[in-house]
C-alpha cells in the first residue's frame, strides 16, 4: 500500500490499542482494510511501523511480544489489510549490553560467550559458545584445545573452570569437565584447535548472550567467506571488537605452542578495524559475520604486528570445519 495509507491504518490501529483497557485490545467494526470485529481480548504488547517493500510501497509492520497476540490483532483486520501487513513475533525487547573485559574475567553465572575459561593448568582463554551432539539436548562448551585441554596434555574428565586460573579460577569455580578435543599433530596440515567441555548439572548457560543478541542458527559455509567481510568477536581480554577478513584458505600458518610449533592449513585471517582484533586470552572466541551474524571462525591464534590498522593479525579455524571435526551441532539460543 502507499505510505500515507499505511500511516493512516497504523494511526487507527494505534489509537484503538491505546484506548483499550490495560491488558486488552478492543476492535470495532470497519471495512475495506480497516479494523473489523468487536469485543475485548487479552494481549501482551504490539509495536507498529512501516516496512518498505518497493518504491513508494510499504507494508504495515506489526511486531508482537507473544504469538497469541498475532491472532488477536489479525482477527481485527479485514482481508484487504491482512494482505498488506508484515507481522513478526519478536518476544520481549531488552536493552542490549555486553560485559566489559574486566567483567568477562570474573565469575559469571549463567555462563555466556566471551567469558574467561580454562583447564586448571592453563592461564585463561575464552568460552566461545555452545554446541551439542546430534540427537542430544545436553549443552557442551566450545573453546580451543589449548584452552580446555592444555594443548592435548589434558584428559577427559579434567576440570573446566570459569573464570580461568589466571583470573582466580579454582576448584570451586568448576563448570564441568573436559569432554573431548581435536588432537594437534606435529605434522603440517592441522585444521582446528578445538575442544569441548560437558557442563555440570545445574550450571545454567545463555547460548544467545552475545553483544547485539544471539547469533544466526546457520553457520557460514567454508566457501562463502569473502575477504573484506566485516566480522566481530567477544573475548576474555579485549571484549567486543570489530574487524575484517583479510585472507582466506591460508595454508602453512605456523603457531607457537608450549610444546613447539604446530602448522595449520585452510585458515581465516582477520585484522582489526582500529588496532588489534584480539590479544592473548581471546583464544576460543567465536568470530561472526556482521551482515548476517553467522558464526564464521573459531579464533585460536594471532600476531602482534602485520595488521594494516596498527595491530597484528588474528587467525581462526573455519567454523563449519570445527563442527564437522568435533561431530557437534551449533546451538544459537
Amino acid at each position: 500500500m502507499l505510505p500515507d495509507s499505511a500511516r493512516e491504518l497504523k494511526a487507527r490501529l494505534s489509537r484503538l490499542l491505546s484506548e483499550a483497557p490495560p491488558g486488552s485490545v478492543t476492535t470495532s467494526a470497519v471495512n475495506d482494510g480497516e479494523l473489523a470485529g468487536t469485543g475485548a481480548t487479552r494481549w501482551s504488547g504490539v509495536a507498529l511501523g512501516l516496512a518498505p517493500v518497493g518504491t513508494d510501497s510499504v507494508h504495515l509492520a506489526i511486531r508482537l511480544v507473544d504469538r497469541a497476540d498475532a491472532e488477536v490483532v489479525l482477527s481485527g483486520l479485514g482481508d484487504a489489510a491482512r494482505a498488506e501487513v508484515d507481522v513478526r513475533v519478536i518476544g520481549r525487547v531488552q536493552a542490549l549490553s555486553s560485559l566489559t573485559p574486566g567483567e568477562l574475567q570474573q565469575r559469571v553465572r549463567p555462563l555466556r560467550p566471551g567469558l574467561s575459561i580454562g583447564h586448571p593448568h592453563v592461564t585463561a582463554g575464552t568460552l566461545g559458545g555452545f554446541v551439542r551432539r546430534p540427537r542430544s539436548s545436553g549443552l557442551l562448551v566450545l573453546s580451543n584445545n589449548h584452552v580446555l585441554a592444555d594443548s592435548g596434555s589434558g584428559r577427559a574428565g579434567d576440570l573446566a573452570l570459569q573464570p580461568g586460573a589466571a583470573d582466580g579460577g579454582a576448584t570451586a569455580d568448576r563448570i564441568g569437565v573436559l569432554n573431548s578435543f581435536a588432537n594437534l599433530s606435529a605434522e603440517p596440515g592441522n585444521l582446528v584447535d578445538a575442544a569441548l567441555a560437558t557442563l555440570d548439572d545445574g550450571v545454567e548457560a545463555d547460548p544467545g548472550g552475545y553483544p547485539g543478541g544471539q547469533l544466526a542458527a546457520l553457520v557460514a559455509a567454508v566457501d562463502d567467506i569473502d575477504p573484506e567481510e566485516a566480522v566481530e568477536k567477544v573475548g576474555r581480554t579485549t571484549g567486543h571488537t570489530h574487524g575484517r577478513v583479510t585472507a582466506v584458505e591460508v595454508d602453512g600458518v605456523g603457531v607457537q605452542y608450549d610444546d613447539g610449533v604446530h602448522t595449520f592449513d585452510d585458515q581465516v585471517e582477520v585484522e582489526g578495524l582500529s588496532g588489534g582484533f584480539s590479544a592473548g586470552g581471546d583464544s576460543g572466541s567465536v568470530i561472526w559475520r556482521s551482515r548476517d551474524r553467522a558464526p564464521l571462525a573459531l579464533l585460536f591464534a594471532g600476531s602482534e604486528t602485520g595488521g594494516s590498522a596498527g595491530g597484528g593479525v588474528t587467525f581462526g579455524n573455519p567454523f563449519a570445519t570445527v563442527l564437522a571435526t568435533l561431530g557437534v551441532e551449533w546451538v544459537s539460543s
